[in-house]
């Protein structure tokens, strides 16, 4: 401890010390300033660059067409050399990036910066007003009004000595996260917030794969803009750190980092539990690095104790792995008693994101991913514990191709070897198409194989862009479980988004024509439709969705080739079986924000007695071949359940750059059987939190 503290010293100090050095002997020099005085010469050199730009910048015809009032942020060098260099550029339309880019690359070599005499290079930021506007020769202007010009526009970024290391090593941060290769933190609160952007007409942007990249996003999406608009108006670091920024943030020639508290400390109550509260104390770290234009990191490690309300826990109590440990957290990991009635359970995720070309991005990590444009996937959702992961995205013309491998663990007693959980791994393939400016079709393929009988991971389903059903035949059809889908998405217009998903696991022709509802007839689909900015309210998303899996999707006759990891499925939440309408409403305003959500299902549970031992086809882990019947299979079947759940929440945002907030949480859960057993009991829920949290991940509780 004492030698983070020191770390965190000797980094602040330095960071001081290289800011005092944010002075210069002498600025770059233009042909026509050379007879000027020093104390002149950046206005000098302020004036002749923006009558370049004046001179030569073609204003775009779609800016004119568009009557557009704006700006240009272009941050700039002048090398050692004397030459121009852009290094970021930041605009409403891509044609005013283009046209900056030229003006800049047209610039004339000058003098370089000088500090002690020696040649240096020193980088600007500066705002192009559009239209443009004439620039005023600031060296005939009075000395105060110079100085509110240059306050104004802080042309001077930061300076490099050649011969002072610290000084050329640190710069301004700027918030390069923001257009980089890391992942968006994927939570649907959040991504509400640039999905009408995203699923405008006539965008080339492919939404179902998640978590998005910030560069992707960044091509619609002004996610900078977003967060520097929130900014509050505070010059204490204190309130810098707790309303604005990083706590700690670190830019230099050709890398950056930042370093960020995760916190999730909520207290509430469950009316329906003997305790008297619940609560939750999640205290982790988050770093994110770039290192170059191309090489990105991420790593967050929590340490949480919570006590939930009860339905929840009796849930994770069911979700138990081999071994003395007393439940498995839904989406987060293996838990172990705290005290007598609590859970302590640690969770570490982190990735490695590289772009070695503009339309390739390789991830390798231990995390989660999603597929889809809903609340609830039916092909591979986020909804089970992480897992390490290898994703390869290509994006060309009208095609994102995601090709992902998964590391997954079967958990439970009865395939545990010499105390070692059973690996099994994953691999799915997905092809997203922009048909038309409205309509996507996306088509989806998975094959699950286990680590059995010695065959680790089989090197057949490496390739990126086999067919996996055809391997499974080559391979034995007992030796994998692959499951097809078909995602499709239709702008009806710039509001309204329609969206589905249909999951194939078995499917036969004939038994359909003679309606005899055979239990190999396993499938699934969804229909959703998404309304942006409803009935005119800005950022106010209506959302509906209808899902139905019928019974035995996703389940084998070889148990450990179901498709679920950790005891969690893989796909939608509550196994198959069911069929569940989901009805949503997303709201913000600034750093405010409220969220509700309702959820109606029926599922067929089992009954698991000595009476009745069959398989209804809702549990996932069960063999298909425990079956009640063969044919007259129907959704609902066995111990039908109906549910009912509502969950509210508001809230303010406290930190946009690490996304803090602090909120009330209030959920209602009635659960009804038909038939009370050991595994299945009705519950009526009313659950009340208040807390504050770093919202990274989504937290699901409707089980």
């Amino acid at each position: 401890m004492k030698r983070i503290v020191l770390f965190v010293i000797l980094l602040t100090t330095t960071y001081g010390y290289a800011q005092t050095l944010l002075s210069y002997e002498k600025s770059p020099v233009f042909k026509g300033c050379d007879s000027i005085e020093v104390d002149q010469l950046k206005s000098c050199f302020n004036y002749n660059l923006n009558s370049f730009i004046y001179k030569n910048f073609k204003t775009p015809q779609i800016v004119i067409d568009e009557s557009y009032v704006g700006d240009v942020k272009v941050l700039f060098e002048v090398s050692k050399e004397g030459e121009f260099k852009t290094l970021y550029i930041d605009a409403i339309y891509d044609e005013l990036k283009i046209e900056s880019k030229r003006v800049f690359d047209s610039l004339p070599k000058i003098q370089p910066a000088t500090y002690n005499g020696i040649p240096t290079f020193v980088q600007y930021s500066i705002s192009i007003d559009i239209p443009l506007k004439e620039p005023v020769e600031v060296v005939k202007l009075s000395i105060e009004k110079e100085k509110e010009l240059s306050e104004k526009e802080e042309l001077n970024v930061t300076l490099s000595n050649e011969f002072d290391d610290v000084n050329k090593a640190l710069k301004p941060y700027e918030n390069l996260e923001y257009n980089s290769q890391l992942n968006i933190p994927f939570t649907h609160s959040y991504y509400a917030r640039f999905d009408d952007e995203m699923n405008a007409i006539g965008t080339n942007s492919h939404t179902a794969s998640k978590p998005f990249v910030y560069s992707d996003v960044a091509r619609y999406y002004d996610i900078k803009a977003e967060k520097e608009s929130l900014v509050n108006d505070t010059d204490s670091w204190l309130g810098r750190k707790l309303f604005n920024e990083h706590l700690v943030e670190v830019q230099g020639e050709d890398y950056w980092f930042t370093v960020d508290p995760i916190l999730d400390l909520q207290v509430g109550k469950d009316t329906e539990a003997d305790f008297n509260t619940t609560w939750n104390n999640t205290r982790g770290v988050n770093i994110q690095a770039g290192l170059g234009k191309r090489f990105n990191l991420s790593a967050s490690v929590y340490e949480s104790q919570g006590r939930f309300a009860d339905y929840f826990n009796q849930y994770s109590e069911s979700l138990k792995a081999f071994g003395p440990d007393p439940a498995i957290i839904p989406g987060r990991g293996i838990a172990k008693r705290f005290k007598d009635d609590a859970y302590d359970y640690p969770v570490a995720e982190a990735y490695l994101s590289y772009t070695p070309a503009d339309f390739l991005n390789v991830q390798f990590g231990h995390g989660k991913n999603f597929i889809g444009d809903g609340y609830r996937s039916l092909l591979q959702s986020d909804v089970s514990s992480p897992h390490p992961y290898l994703k390869l995205n290509a994006t060309f013309w009208k095609i994102k191709y995601t090709s992902t491998w998964m590391w997954l663990k079967d958990v439970r007693d009865e395939v545990v070897d010499d105390k070692a959980f059973l690996t099994k791994y994953m691999a799915n393939h997905y092809l997203s198409w922009n048909v038309s400016k409205r309509l996507n079709i996306g088509l989806f393929e998975s094959v699950i194989w286990a680590d059995s009988n010695g065959r680790g991971f089989d090197v057949n389903y490496l390739n990126p862009i086999i067919f996996f059903r055809a391997i499974e035949f080559q391979t034995g059809q007992g030796a994998g479980n692959a499951i097809l889908g078909l995602s499709s998405k239709y702008k009806w217009n710039n509001k309204v988004n329609l969206y589905g998903q249909f999951v194939l696991d078995e499917f036969s022709l004939g038994d359909v024509k003679a309606g005899e509802k055979s239990w190999k007839n396993k499938f699934g689909y969804q229909l959703g439709v998404k309304y942006f900015n409803a009935f005119d309210v800005d950022n106010l998303l209506l959302q509906a969705e209808y899902n139905r899996v019928r019974p035995y999707v996703y389940s084998h006759n070889t148990q450990i080739l179901n498709y679920a990891n950790f005891n969690q499925p893989m796909a939608h939440l509550w196994g198959a079986n069911f069929k569940e309408l989901v009805l949503i409403g997303r709201y913000n305003y600034k750093r405010w924000f409220g969220d509700a959500k309702f959820i109606f299902g029926q599922r067929g549970l089992d009954y698991n007695t000595d009476e009745d031992s069959f398989s209804y086809g809702g549990d996932i882990y069960r063999d298909y071949n425990d079956r009640n019947a063969d044919t007259g299979i129907e959704i609902g079947q066995g111990n039908k359940t109906n549910s009912f759940m509502t969950e509210i929440q508001a809230g303010y945002l406290l930190n946009p750059a690490t996304n803090l907030k602090v909120f009330t949480n209030i959920i209602y859960r009635d659960y009804n059987p038909d038939t009370i057993t050991a595994s299945t009991k009705d519950s009526n829920t009313l659950w009340f939190s208040i807390g504050v949290r770093t919202d990274i991940f989504n937290w699901y509780n409707d089980f």
